[in-house]
């Protein structure tokens, strides 16, 4: 089934996407990579405050390539980053901060599936290589945050128009597509 998203996306509409759906989101999007992670878990242990933007988001596991300059940034590329090395860190993200949607290649642990079935969150699988052809539904860059941390690993807010497609590949049943290849690849 193809599904056109707005976001931010509320948990009704997340636990109505079934694995296989491919879906094209509009709207705010925000990059997060491990060290986006590890700051933003920091934060909160140490009592400080994280950029609002976390807050029920949709989380693409990316560090883009950008040109230009404050005020006139551009995404030139934009493919996903393998999603496993957050697997220790992304179940409290999901928690702490609602994270609605992730983003990215590879799929996550069973663990991590856990938390999306407990809290209402989804796994979306982008292509690998595909980074420029991704590029084109991030409409344009609306800020940044925590760019010390280098132009991959910083929180880069986009607003999207039509980016995808991206399939459902870990849904808020407990359905993984990574887990369906396992079994079939098993019989």
């Amino acid at each position: 089934m193809m599904v056109f998203l707005e976001t931010p996306l509320d948990e009704k509409t997340v636990r109505s996407l079934k694995v296989g759906d491919v879906v094209y989101i509009n709207g705010p999007v925000m990059t997060g990579r491990d060290e986006v992670h590890i700051r933003a878990l920091k934060n909160i242990d140490e009592g400080k405050e994280n950029p609002e933007c976390l807050r029920n988001a949709v989380l693409y596991h990316c560090g883009p390539i950008i040109s230009g300059t404050e005020g006139s940034y551009e995404v030139v590329a934009a493919g996903p980053t393998t999603s496993a090395r957050m697997n220790s860190l992304e179940s409290r993200m999901i928690e702490e901060f609602g994270i609605r949607a992730i983003i990215g290649k590879g799929g996550m642990s069973k663990d991590v599936g856990e938390t999306m079935k407990r809290c209402g969150c989804v796994y979306l699988a982008a292509t690998g290589g595909a980074a420029v052809t991704l590029a084109e539904g991030l409409a344009r860059i609306e800020g940044v945050e925590w760019l010390d941390l280098g132009m991959p690993e910083a929180i880069w807010k986009f607003r999207t128009s039509r980016l995808g497609p991206l399939i459902v590949a870990m849904d808020c049943n407990g359905n993984s597509l990574y887990e369906q290849v396992k079994e079939n690849l098993k019989r």
